[in-house]
């Protein structure tokens, strides 16, 4: 037995010293990877909303050995003129530890996250081009309406990329930024202008409201179910700034049709504790506020209070006694989110008459 392993031994060796000497004898090369000349993206026209932090693009590496780098080079406007607007240096926010929907405080949820400096449009290993939330109108013009996209306003650039198989450059991606949009919905102002948005643009006419859900609301004078819709506006929604908070507010109030604000306490079946991913709840005779960190949702996370990981949910509630004492609830609500820091308050303000609370 030993015989024969020491001839296993010795004609492994022998192969092995063959082929090291065939290896230098021809010559082989190295092993290089393979850098496909398919390779692409679906779509070369980028359109990021400024504010907002967005992932765009998707690369078809076409079998390419990966990882691949990536450059964005030659960043120019139509006429030439180099572009450097998109690569200032803004500090914006970047998770360390995973969202989850739990956290109890905002200092565990800024436990989770970093200010780091990056460029406001850069491109990852993955291919994917991320347009950074610490943009803004006055960082970067947006663009104007469609109707005035010349080409020596618009930003184009060529994506260089390489591995050890080669280097290959892939031209003329376009990207068209959309001034801010702080929130949405966002169908209240003009896209183009920041301005009020009318139903008719061209005379001015019907305001563009956000509308509110509303559910079984009864109106105090015409006793039947308000209704939103493109002609009746009973109940519309303003989401707006306000001024003395502490920089991370939001708040909720409901106004009548006198613009009164109604009390929260009218509203007794809502949960306001556990409506918002928010803390230090503060309640008034005018308004229900909440220490919250922006962006709300904080992450795109299905989560109790963003259920499709998109928009955030407000859910007003109360109840009242029908004919025969049958109990009847109703809510109102609208599903938004908020991308800017700041003070905000969702106003739900119903035009027409106000709600009826009494029982019958």
């Amino acid at each position: 037995m030993s015989i024969l392993k020491n001839n296993r031994i010795l004609f492994l060796f022998a192969v092995i010293m063959l082929f090291s000497a065939c290896k230098k004898i021809f010559e082989f090369p190295e092993e290089k990877e393979f850098l496909s000349p398919d390779l692409n993206y679906k779509e070369k026209l980028l359109q990021p909303i400024l504010g907002r932090t967005l992932i765009l693009g998707s690369l078809n590496s076409a079998s390419s050995t990966l990882p691949l780098q990536l450059e964005i080079v030659n960043a120019r406007f139509g006429n030439g003129r180099p572009v450097t607007d998109l690569f200032q240096l803004r500090p914006t926010y970047v998770w360390t530890a995973p969202y989850t929907g739990l956290e109890k405080t905002l200092e565990e949820i800024a436990s989770k996250r970093k200010l780091e400096n990056h460029p406001l449009f850069e491109v990852r290993g993955s291919g994917q081009f991320i347009f950074w939330g610490s943009s803004s109108n006055e960082l970067v013009k947006p663009r104007a309406a469609d109707s005035s996209n010349f080409p020596q306003d618009s930003r184009f650039f060529d994506l260089k990329v390489t591995n050890s198989g080669g280097t290959m450059m892939l031209k003329d991606f376009e990207i068209r930024m959309f001034r801010e949009r702080p929130y949405e919905p966002s169908n209240d102002f003009n896209y183009y202008s920041g301005k009020v948005a009318y139903a008719d643009e061209v005379t001015k006419k019907g305001i563009n409201y956000l509308l509110a859900n509303i559910n079984n609301v009864l109106g105090v004078s015409t006793k039947k179910n308000m209704v939103n819709n493109s002609t009746t506006k009973n109940l519309v929604v303003y989401i707006r700034p306000f001024t003395g908070g502490n920089g991370h507010n939001l708040r909720i109030k409901v106004l009548g049709r006198d613009s009164v604000a109604l009390n929260p306490k009218l509203f007794g079946e809502t949960k306001w504790t556990t409506m918002l991913h928010a803390f230090n709840m503060q309640k008034t005779d005018e308004y229900v506020q909440y220490d919250v960190a922006y962006p709300i949702p904080l992450a795109p996370l299905p989560t109790v209070y963003a259920p499709n990981g998109t928009r955030a949910v407000t859910k007003i509630e109360y109840s009242r006694l029908g004919p025969s004492g049958i109990r009847q609830f109703s809510s109102f609500g609208i599903d938004f989110a908020i991308f800017k820091e700041g003070d905000w308050e969702i106003v739900f303000h119903f035009k027409n008459e106000n709600p009826k609370f009494e029982d019958d």
